[in-house]
């Protein structure tokens, strides 16, 4: 039986589609994001609207949010890897947090000074320190200016600050339930928050490209996406369950697939739904937006947007300046790092809830979001022009001192890329990075575990506490093998540093074992200080772990090959899924700063279904003559094509790179997205299989296939003749059709019925040819 709040639940969500459809449709007419229509259209449904609104349900669209939140926060970490965090470098990583730490406390300062308390100036920061990656990589690609040098660092900025978003979402969770912080509790969070991605990173990256791999041999895409979908959601709660948010896991989920080589595969099949629910959550947004306080608190709104603007611009452009960018550069990517969304409004609803903030905050952070999304195109296309200007302001001593620090920049750069110690090393200092975070994790979180298998598995099962000694005894032997590796990969950099700090003194040879066996004793003492903080501290669960200890070590020492064995393949499986994935399509073009005399530049567009241009090639599209533009590459299925030659073909949902004059490339744009909205060129299900009889004086009697044609005239395929009992399949260009045979034929219905009226026809042969016969030369049938 149908319930009336289910109903309620289906309209609500019927209105909240349709209105993001309209409203983002006029928002794009106009040159706006449609993410601004999203929040419009929420604003006019929501039960603040008078007269009473029309979705006025909150548990409906606070459930509706947190869907679309979840399927958000995994598009976002689609769009990050530990590869592609491994390109951005360390100087960009530090001009991240440096600009987040710099927006901090600036917004801090600004906060006192306008009468918001402490509590409310560290969250109204959290608000200001990150960017939206949904609004700039929209106006980037609008703009037309998304592959330049200042552009790709922006991107590069934007999605890096996600993951300062986490953090900070993780650190205001910890405060809301704690209070005020310390700077040891602080970092015990950060810590444990390490040791949480660690773990189940290292899970995921195991245990996710496996099951897609399986079924990508055995279920259909509909299972596969059913799978994916199940882990998202798995995932986001095992992250809630664990004391984070539900963003957290959806964030996680997505960075471990686009590890594997199915990123592609799962980014198509997903899409669809990430976009609806995208769209759900800003259309949320909007819903619980009260328009009067936001009239109320317009002049705050403007402020808080000024402080913004300036300060994130200032801050990106002083952090990368610092990290070694140009001066101009970092201008320009500073003002292109304006727009704020999807974690400002996650903060302020987290505050909010937790009555930490009052309800004026959620408004006037929309507001604010509105404001530098409005302003974010104007800034984007005219950064160069405003760089410049700020530039001929600046003094000239400031400039050269610049200049200068530039130069000091790259000679440090050059030196470190020549440093052998650092090469050597800089490697086992990241794996015992990521093991000393495997392990923390393990022990952080093994006390939820136990309580799970003692709930699963009678407590005092077989003997006293024998769930909680087995638990203890599979876990010995889960840790012991990434603490041999850590131990090994330790012992390595002591060595080398031993030999480092040593080398060049007189008795170099008798003193690199003593030196080497002092970073040992220090490595060794600064290990047992760390499992013992993460060790149970009750006396009772620390005889239960003793006892364990005994045939844990002994089936350590019978299994020792197999656990080396398997910790290799473990280590061998994680290092693959960071280094393999599939190959994509790199479009960063730093070169073309150096060269802007040229005015040339790049644009990427993806073809629509119903493209007009698909199935023709390059060489008909004849970009280079109509508009000056050249393809240079093109993605297709998640696989690149470099420099594709004339003769290449485009098709629907390609992603095609052209390079030429500004102007130019958005009629090229144009000319390829252009959808005239007719009808489909053909469908494999219309595509079957009949049977024809040549009619007795047909006009085809004792013609060959070579002569016919009939693939070229009629687009139908002979694939076999019956005559006189005997069966000829897939026959030749020579064959020929007589009187009476039984013609196999496959193609579209209306093909079919076209080629079965020329059979019939029984003019002389002279005056029937199929049209394009006497042009085919090529035997086709």
């Amino acid at each position: 039986m149908v319930v009336m709040e289910d109903v309620q639940f289906i309209q609500n969500l019927a209105l909240i589609l349709l209105s993001a459809v309209i409203a983002g449709w006029i928002c794009q007419r106009i040159g706006l994001s449609v993410i601004v229509g999203y929040l419009a259209a929420g604003i006019v449904l929501g039960p603040y609207t008078p007269p009473g609104g029309l979705v006025y349900d909150i548990a409906h669209i606070e459930t509706l949010g947190q869907m679309g939140l979840v399927f958000l926060m995994f598009g976002i970490g689609l769009r990050l890897s530990i590869r592609r965090m491994r390109k951005f470098g360390v100087s960009l990583l530090l001009a991240v947090f440096v600009a987040a730490a710099a927006v901090y406390y600036v917004t801090r300062l600004a906060s006192a000074m306008i009468g918001f308390s402490p509590m409310e100036g560290v969250f109204l920061a959290t608000m200001l320190m990150v960017s939206s990656s949904a609004i700039i990589s929209k106006v980037l690609q609008e703009a037309g200016i998304g592959h330049e040098r200042a552009a790709q660092t922006a991107m590069s900025i934007t999605v890096l600050e996600d993951v300062v978003a986490v953090v900070m979402l993780t650190l205001l969770g910890s405060m809301v339930s704690m209070g005020a912080m310390s700077g040891a509790q602080v970092g015990g969070a950060l810590g444990k928050l390490g040791a949480f991605v660690a773990l189940a990173g290292a899970g995921g990256l195991l245990f996710v490209p496996w099951l897609l791999r399986k079924l990508s041999i055995a279920a259909s895409e509909e299972l596969q996406t059913l799978a994916v979908t199940g882990m998202l959601v798995g995932l986001a709660v095992v992250a809630f369950h664990s004391g984070y948010s539900l963003a957290m896991g959806a964030f996680l989920l997505g960075m471990i697939v686009s590890e594997t080589p199915y990123r592609t595969r799962v980014e198509r099949t997903m899409e669809g739904m990430r976009e609806v629910f995208t769209a759900v959550f800003f259309v949320a947004i909007g819903l619980l937006i009260d328009m009067r306080l936001v009239a109320d608190a317009w002049w705050l709104i403007l402020a808080v947007a000024a402080v913004t603007i300036v300060a994130r611009v200032a801050a990106a452009a002083a952090a990368l300046a610092v990290t070694g960018e140009k001066f101009g550069e970092a201008l320009r990517t500073g003002l292109m790092l304006t727009p704020l969304g999807e974690f400002s409004f996650v903060i302020a609803q987290m505050g909010i809830t937790a009555k930490i903030l009052p309800e004026r905050f959620y408004p006037m952070i929309v507001g604010v979001s509105l404001v530098t999304t409005l302003v974010a195109p104007w800034l984007t296309r005219n950064a160069a022009q405003v760089s410049n200007a700020i530039r001929r302001w600046c003094p000239r001593w400031l400039l050269a001192w610049q200049d200068y620090y530039y130069a000091r920049i790259e000679a440090l750069k050059a030196q470190e890329r020549k440093s052998a110690l650092w090469q050597v090393s800089k490697r086992r200092i990241v794996q015992v990075l990521v093991q000393v975070l495997l392990v923390s994790g393990l022990l952080l979180f093994s006390e939820p575990l136990r309580q799970f298998v003692e709930q699963w598995m009678d407590k005092d099962w077989l003997f006293p506490h024998a769930s909680t000694m087995l638990f203890w005894l599979a876990m010995i032997v889960v840790v012991i093998g990434p603490l041999v590796a850590l131990w090994r990969n330790v012992s390595a950099l002591c060595l080398l540093y031993a030999q480092a700090a040593v080398k060049g003194a007189p008795r170099a040879a008798r003193l690199s074992p003593v030196v080497e066996m002092v970073f040992k004793v220090a490595a060794g003492i600064a290990m047992y200080v760390w499992l013992s903080t993460l060790l149970p501290v009750g006396p009772a669960a620390r005889w239960v772990m003793l006892g364990s200890m005994v045939p844990g070590l002994l089936a350590i020492v019978l299994l020792r090959r197999k656990l080396v064995r398997w910790h290799s393949e473990m280590e061998a499986g994680l290092q693959s899924a960071v280094q393999g994935g599939s190959a994509r399509l790199e479009t960063v073009a730093p070169w073309l700063v150096d060269h802007g005399e040229w005015d040339l530049h790049m644009v990427s567009c993806t073809l629509p279904d119903l493209a007009d241009c698909q199935g023709k090639s390059i060489a008909e599209l004849d970009l280079r003559m109509k508009f000056g533009c050249v393809v240079v590459g093109i993605e297709r299925q998640g696989c690149a094509i470099s420099r594709p030659k004339s003769d290449v073909a485009l098709f629907p949902l390609d992603k095609v790179l052209l390079i030429g004059p500004k102007q130019q490339l958005e009629k090229s744009r144009q000319f390829l997205m252009k959808v005239s909205g007719g009808a489909s060129r053909g469908e494999m299900d219309a595509v079957r299989m009949e049977m024809l009889t040549v009619p007795a004086e047909s006009s085809v009697d004792g013609r060959t296939l070579h002569e016919l044609s009939p693939a070229q005239s009629y687009h139908v395929q002979i694939v076999g003749i019956r005559r006189a009992g005997m069966r000829l399949l897939n026959p030749g260009g020579r064959a020929s059709l007589h009187s009476g045979d039984e013609l196999l034929v496959i193609g579209a219905s209306n093909e079919i019925a076209s080629f079965r009226h020329w059979l019939e026809e029984t003019e002389a042969p002279g005056k029937n040819v199929p049209p394009g016969a006497d042009d085919d030369s090529s035997g086709k049938h």
